[in-house]
């Protein structure tokens, strides 16, 4: 029986190596799991360890793109089904570093895997990268390794990114239709202003028509986008590049968010998706040990809407002063609907929480499923009543000048 070189973990965070016959690296992860230890680098006697070439060249590569969504699921579900096969952490990390086709998560994973190989702890190793691991993954992965349920952790994890990828999938989808409907609109107003408007234009000039206020800004932006267009697309380029710039600071995403929750559809979808986060994330949290008051400082920095972070920042001071989570919510009537503040009411109550709080998850989450599979449907009249109104002012812009002329004859 091959003898192996190994380093594992202790549940109390000691970190111990020795020698330890198995018949091959599952066999001695699950003997060192018996005796209360995570096995985090293994090699058998004789062998050299290494990460492999292609992880040290990558670790020199520059990254061609963030690590996405999609990308942090397929790791996270890969890494879960490795440990609960037995595979040895830093061995799994090294396979995983070898499938990744994304170089910024593949340079990330190379550097995890020497720091998990030095002796640190996993959740060590990804928090000094916050730009790929969020603070509530970081900390899930954590009390994964404190309780000795990793892989349920991290199916836990991927389980809810699935979630918010296939809603985040669903708006974007829902969104299609009446993008490409404002597209064509734009196209064909884009064409009306060039070709039809200054015919007509010449026409009024030539009959000597009277043209109302509408009729002279028609032609105005006419012949801007006819004579000075490089100016146009200058000036709508510049516009976005400007709405970026200021969206990226801290009082434009607060604009932002803000108006967010004041659009009639948007505004109902975003209480109900905050809404579902908020109570999933936080039961779990709650049912793993964490703190309720460390639990909401996590959450504060997950959420993406200012609002909803700034509330559960303001309920974990207050909590720390003696009051409940639900008097610390009831206060933003206009970001948790009545139904979620109740029902934590009730769950502080009973001491059912966090059975609560993964009901209301559940329910949540079906509300955004229906309104998001809805929001094509709702959006469809929006969008005529817009085109409507565009139809309508062009037309009677450029009729108005024919009956003057008509009544004038």
């Amino acid at each position: 029986m091959p003898k192996f070189l190994y380093t594992a973990r202790a549940v109390d965070g000691e970190i111990r190596s020795g020698t330890q016959e198995a018949k091959d690296l599952e066999d001695l992860a699950h003997i060192l799991r018996a005796q209360g230890a995570v096995m985090t680098s293994a090699n058998e006697e004789g062998t050299v360890t290494t990460t492999g070439a292609l992880g040290k060249i990558l670790r020199g590569a520059k990254p061609f793109r963030g690590v996405s969504l999609v990308d942090k699921i397929m790791f996270t579900r890969n890494l879960a089904v490795m440990i609960g096969a037995g595979l040895v952490l830093n061995k799994a990390l090294s396979v995983l570093e070898e499938q990744a086709e994304n170089q910024k998560l593949k340079a990330i994973i190379a550097e995890v895997a020497n720091n998990v190989q030095a002796g640190k702890a996993f959740s060590e190793c990804i928090g000094a990268h916050p730009d790929a691991f969020s603070d509530l993954y970081v900390n899930m992965v954590r009390i994964g390794e404190t309780a000795g349920n990793l892989e349920e952790v991290l199916n836990g994890l991927a389980d809810q990114m699935k979630k918010d990828h296939d809603i985040v999938s669903r708006v974007r989808g829902a969104l299609m239709y009446p993008a490409v409907i404002f597209v064509v609109m734009l196209i064909v107003g884009y064409l009306m202003m060039v070709l039809v408007v200054p015919k007509l234009a010449a026409t009024f000039l030539d009959i000597g028509a009277e043209l109302p206020a509408s009729t002279k800004v028609l032609i105005f932006l006419s012949n801007i986008m006819l004579n000075y267009w490089y100016f146009a697309i200058g000036g709508v380029i510049g516009l976005i590049y400007v709405m970026r710039l200021v969206l990226r600071t801290a009082g434009g995403k607060k604009g932002l968010d803000a108006l967010i929750l004041r659009m009639p559809v948007i505004k109902g979808l975003s209480r109900k998706l905050n809404s579902a986060r908020l109570c999933r994330t936080l039961g779990i949290l709650v049912d793993s040990g964490v703190p309720i008051v460390k639990a909401l400082e996590i959450l504060s920095k997950t959420l993406s809407n200012h609002y909803f972070s700034e509330s559960l920042s303001t309920a974990a001071l207050e909590i720390q002063k003696g009051k409940t989570l639900f008097e610390s919510l009831k206060k933003y009537k206009g970001l948790y609907p009545p139904l979620v503040v109740q029902m934590i009411a009730v769950g502080e109550e009973t001491g059912s929480l966090t059975k609560v709080l993964t009901k209301l998850a559940e329910f949540y989450e079906d509300e955004v499923n229906e309104l998001t599979k809805n929001l094509s449907t709702i959006i469809e009249p929006i969008m005529m009543v817009v085109i409507g109104t565009g139809v309508g002012f062009f037309a009677l812009s450029m009729i108005t000048p024919m009956y003057s002329v008509m009544n004038n004859i």
